[in-house]
């Protein structure tokens, strides 16, 4: 019998009205600065072009100071950076889910305990 994956907190913040930060817009951030790239971000999450570009937008709203700074593609081609503010914003996400992943730790270890091992 294959143990099953251990649980995982996940952490979403919501903005009201209707603005959310959680891990996926956080991935999309990593996977720009790993790339430097919009789309290849996308792709790398199995997204549209569009799709990524609408969410950096949302994130770069979001916020006083944008997340990304993008270039328009020509003859050296376009390209997307990180802003300082978009590394902190993943560092700081990163650090709120090791956070609430370790106040939670006791509890979590009491749910994998009572979990049904049932497939």
């Amino acid at each position: 019998m294959t143990k099953p994956a251990p649980l995982k907190p996940v952490l979403r913040i919501d903005f009201p009205p209707g603005d959310r930060l959680g891990r996926g817009k956080i991935e999309l951030l990593e996977h720009i600065r790993d790339t430097g790239s919009i789309s290849a971000a996308g792709r790398a999450m199995d997204m549209s072009y569009r799709r990524a570009w609408l969410l950096i937008s949302d994130l770069n709203r979001m916020f006083r100071e944008p997340s990304v700074t993008s270039q328009r593609g020509g003859r050296e081609g376009g390209g997307a950076a990180l802003t300082p503010f978009g590394e902190e914003l993943i560092r700081r996400f990163r650090q709120m889910e090791a956070d609430a992943a370790a106040a939670m730790r006791a509890d979590l270890d009491w749910l994998e305990t009572a979990r049904s091992t049932d497939d």
